[in-house]
């Protein structure tokens, strides 16, 4: 039973914040130690999660929160919308304190009322790889992973779950 099941999108980041000193304080262990087998747990409790959350039942991510597009990713969107990466640039984008561009507000413009992408076949990189958890040197993503437990059910239950595996890693 996934996390969605539990609790709502607005109980999943109260109690994501409230975990958040308990998580940081973990996550910061996992980042000095660096498990040899961490990716190896991820990608299972990734496994794991995913067999009980439909994202499409969810879609958090594409409302909430913004991924970073690359220029290949400009590019691609606007080849399928028919635009030149200007004017896609224009349209949906803006350039963010970290020099990166994002979307221009969320959700995100491409996300249909069934929770649907219309340009899922070119969606940004960022997208295709959400929610990181199966990705190899998991620790350089751990500031990513706790502000994901707040928005992602699954990014939540994986971590929750790696938290009860402490006695493997640390």
């Amino acid at each position: 039973m996934g996390v969605l099941d539990k609790i709502s999108l607005f109980e999943l980041k109260n109690r994501a914040l409230d975990l958040k000193p308990e998580t940081k304080v973990f996550f910061e262990k996992i980042r000095k130690k660096k498990p040899k087998n961490l990716d190896k747990i991820m990608l299972e409790l990734h496994n794991e999660v995913f067999k009980h959350i439909d994202c499409l039942e969810c879609a958090n991510c594409c409302k909430s929160i913004s991924p970073t597009l690359y220029d290949k990713d400009v590019e691609r969107l606007a080849k399928h919308f028919k635009m030149k990466p200007s004017q896609f640039v224009d349209k949906y984008l803006y350039v963010d304190n970290e020099g990166d561009y994002v979307f221009q507000k969320t959700p995100c413009p491409f996300l249909m009322p069934d929770n649907y992408c219309m340009a899922y076949e070119n969606r940004p990189k960022a997208c295709r790889e959400y929610p990181h958890l199966d990705r190899k040197r998991f620790y350089q993503i751990l500031n990513l992973t706790l502000k994901n437990t707040e928005v992602c059910p699954a990014v939540f239950d994986a971590v929750d779950k790696l938290k009860e595996r402490k006695i493997e890693i640390i």
